[in-house]
């Protein structure tokens, strides 16, 4: 063997020597899958799926020290993975301004905890991959060009907490299961094109924060039969719900923040909405709500921000008509006759009626709701009523509670 010769094989040896220290050992000439090269294969997909980066935010990708790269955060691995020394836990690439796709192999990043992509340029559907990701809890694909049907896979991820898909183009109906994932802390999907009804496991979610602003979602508020979740923020405004509010709403012992705003709903208000003890924010503006509005909604002892404008109001009572001077309270574009800022009499005389008395099982009152003898019957699937007069409640056909009016 000639001395040229004897020298390319030992350089040729030390490449691939040097190549096994960075990325793992060799096995019949290929890199065995270390978490350590996958985690540098899983990077390296991401930069080459993203076409355009117009800030640089992938500049530093480079080379097989993945925890040099800027926006991924490295830390020692969870205590039941078999990994040693520091992993990737977390990818931080906000508001970078990328264009591009987010490819499969982001679950070869085995120990990742939070994926952070929002206010970027990447399209497509999410990976089916993601459901791989054991140790992520924090997914924020939000203000992107995302589409397609909602991303389910993302409902398999087993320890995720936060889920946010908001401003993206995703389309078609909310499965179920998005409310039923029991990990689950808070739920963005706003500003979606998302459509069909909401389902009714809504109020079973563990969820405390759920936004389903800007989409075209159809049908009634779901009802709260049942009830079993714990949301204090809710947030239905600009869809295209129709129908009265559910009495049953009014026993959301948690809820904080109540937006139906911008929708079709129509009816009295249910008298159980003054047992919201907690409620703070109460937006049903832009609706096609009559009658007059009851004591039992401004009475509300901890709101802040009540809003009933742009319906179909006859009337204000007394109590609300003192809040009718602080910003609290909002009622303009009402029918309430010898107050500024209403709709022109023709509108009223042309609008809904009282034809949305229909939608509720009593007549409506303006006395207040026995809250905690009434709400009993919530947990058991039985329809709620309005007590009159300090009245026991009583049991009609069908498990309905009835209202006895002295």
């Amino acid at each position: 063997m000639t001395t040229d010769l004897l020298l390319l094989l030992l350089l040729l040896s030390s490449s691939r020597l040097a190549l096994a220290a960075a990325f793992g050992v060799w096995i019949n000439g290929a890199a065995s899958s270390s978490p350590q090269s996958q985690e540098y294969e899983a990077l390296q997909a991401l930069k080459a799926a993203v076409v355009e980066d117009p800030r640089g935010a992938l500049a530093s990708w480079q080379g097989p020290n993945v925890c040099a790269y800027r926006g991924v955060y490295c830390s020692a691995p969870p205590d039941d993975a078999a990994a040693s020394g520091a992993v990737v836990a977390g990818i931080d690439l906000n508001r970078a301004n990328l264009r591009g796709t987010l490819p499969a192999a982001v679950s070869l990043l085995a120990h990742l905890t939070f994926l952070h992509l929002n206010s970027n340029r990447l399209a497509g559907q999410p990976p089916d991959s993601l459901r791989d990701l054991q140790y992520l809890t924090e997914l924020d694909l939000s203000n992107n060009l995302f589409s397609g049907p909602f991303p389910a896979a993302a409902l398999l991820i087993p320890s995720l907490v936060y889920l946010d898909l908001r401003f993206n183009a995703f389309s078609g109906g909310i499965p179920a299961e998005a409310f039923a994932k029991s990990s689950l802390d808070a739920l963005f999907l706003n500003n979606n094109q998302f459509d069909g009804e909401i389902p009714e496991t809504l109020w079973s979610s563990p969820a405390t924060v759920i936004t389903l602003a800007n989409n075209r979602l159809t049908g009634p508020v779901p009802s709260a039969y049942g009830y079993g979740g714990r949301v204090r923020e809710v947030l239905f405004l600009n869809n295209k719900l129709t129908g009265c509010i559910p009495e049953e709403l009014g026993f959301l012992p948690t809820i904080e923040v109540l937006d139906l705003s911008y929708n079709s709903l129509s009816g009295h208000l249910p008298p159980t909405l003054s047992c919201l003890a907690g409620i703070e924010v109460l937006n049903i503006a832009h609706n096609q709500f009559t009658g007059e509005l009851p004591d039992l909604v401004c009475d509300l002892k901890r709101i802040t921000n009540l809003s009933v404008s742009f319906n179909f109001f006859s009337g204000i009572s007394q109590h609300c008509d003192r809040l009718a001077g602080r910003s609290v309270f909002d009622f303009v574009g009402n029918c309430v006759p010898g107050r500024g800022l209403q709709r022109p009499p023709p509108e009223c005389d042309g609008g809904p009626g009282d034809g949305g008395l229909s939608c509720l099982r009593s007549i409506p009152v303006t006395r207040p709701v026995p809250c905690a003898q009434a709400s009993v019957s919530v947990g058991v699937g039985v329809g709620v009523g309005v007590i009159v007069g300090g009245a026991m409640p009583s049991f009609g056909a069908g498990g309905v509670v009835t209202v006895t009016v002295p």
